[in-house]
């Protein structure tokens, strides 16, 4: 038996909201004038009537209330399904194995497995688990597969155990991330880093610049910002790395408002992309760079800056499907999300929020954007006698029960 919110009236966050803003002994009119937002719109806000369809806003009403934006969000959330259960159930040894072990020492717990099944596990990681966003398939073989390439480091096999150990730090601090458990995404970071010193080229010391800055995310966007500007001209940086860090800065900039900045970004990012080998494997464990990626974080900075219908646009434009499932569900799903905020295009809003779950249902089922998207909806539709298909997706992402 899982856990659900005991309506799907979309009030979670918005009740959340008005708790910590009482205790903390805001009124509704001074919390809405620190966070930049007005005073009817956080009112809606809090009695469920609008979402908080944007990372500027969430991020400003949790600095407002000095927590974290988990905390109104109320990630990690419940899992809805078996799968979900078991990427939750994994998270405690991800952070065993995260803080147990630094780069370049060597576990006495376990042995190791031998190196040919620590590449073939890392190959598995690459290839097939992180483009599925299959998060409960990489909790499950990562904390084996860190310890043992923490004991490769030290064999015949140094550096391709540290471009494949960076690898799985990096995909440990995605899955917490996604699954709302921020604090191990910034150690994920830390050992990214010290597996990059440990391996001492250039290349990867500038990933590692850049997976510092794409995991600071919330904790502070104007940080973060010149954390990508500063990997952007990191000594000896490939074109990859260099324009997911233009890729990171836009986001940025585009929670921060600047919409003019995040677009000159993704300008400079695109052309960047199209410099680069079309058949160019280089850092795929950890980077997805292309022209097709390119376009879709046009879409998702899209969404973030509100440019409702005319996303889709944009989205004509994007060859999605050239990149992996991941980045083909995020797609859909930021493309879906930016539909529902126009009136006209909300049916095909939830037409590709639906695709977007096909693809990859643990990316979007505890995505918190969606989640407040499909409560707006489900709202709507008991005004506006909406469908059996909204219905089913509000349960499966726990924001409603069933029935």
């Amino acid at each position: 038996m899982f856990n659900h919110p005991p309506s799907g009236d979309g009030s979670e966050l918005g009740r959340r909201l008005r708790e910590i803003r009482s205790w903390r002994q805001l009124t509704l009119r001074a919390a809405a004038q620190l966070s930049g937002i007005s005073y009817t719109y956080l009112g809606q806000i809090e009695r469920g009537e609008k979402p908080v369809n944007n990372r500027r806003v969430l991020e400003a009403l949790a600095k407002t209330l000095r927590v974290a934006p988990t905390e109104l969000t109320g990630a990690p959330y419940p899992p809805t399904d078996p799968v979900g259960s078991d990427a939750h159930a994994a998270l405690d040894a991800i952070e065993s194995v995260l803080t147990e072990w630094l780069p370049g020492e060597i576990p006495d717990d376990l042995p190791p497995r031998p190196w040919a099944l620590a590449a073939a596990e890392t190959d598995r990681l690459t290839t097939v688990l992180r483009p599925r966003s299959d998060y409960a398939g990489q909790g499950e073989i990562l904390p084996l597969l860190i310890r043992d390439l923490l004991f490769h480091v030290h064999s015949e096999h140094r550096y391709s155990a540290l471009e494949a150990l960076m690898t799985a730090y990096y995909a440990a601090g995605n899955v917490a991330a996604r699954l709302g458990k921020r604090q191990l995404t910034y150690v994920a970071g830390e050992r990214v880093r010290a597996a990059a010193e440990l391996l001492g080229q250039p290349e990867w010391l500038a990933v590692s610049a850049w997976v510092r800055a794409q995991f600071l995310s919330a904790a502070s966007r104007r940080r973060q910002y010149d954390l990508a500007m500063a990997s952007v001209e990191f000594p000896g940086a490939r074109l990859e790395s260099r324009g997911m860090s233009h890729l990171t800065a836009a986001m940025a900039a585009a929670a921060q408002g600047d919409g003019s900045t995040a677009r000159a970004h993704l300008d400079d990012a695109d052309r960047m992309a199209r410099e680069v080998s079309p058949t160019s494997s280089w850092g795929m464990g950890t980077l997805n760079f292309s022209p097709a990626n390119v376009g879709i974080w046009r879409v998702a900075i899209g969404t973030e800056l509100g440019d409702g219908g005319k996303i889709a646009e944009i989205a004509r434009t994007v060859e999605w499907q050239r990149m992996p499932i991941s980045r083909q569900g995020a797609f859909w799903m930021d493309l879906g999300r930016g539909l529902l905020q126009d009136r006209q295009t909300r049916e095909n809003g939830l037409r590709a929020l639906l695709q977007a779950e096909t693809l990859t249902p643990q990316q979007v089922r505890v995505n918190p954007f969606v989640r407040e998207a499909v409560s707006d909806q489900l709202r709507r539709a008991r005004r506006d006698a909406g469908g059996r298909e909204l219905r089913g997706l509000a349960w499966r992402v726990g924001v409603a029960p069933i029935g």
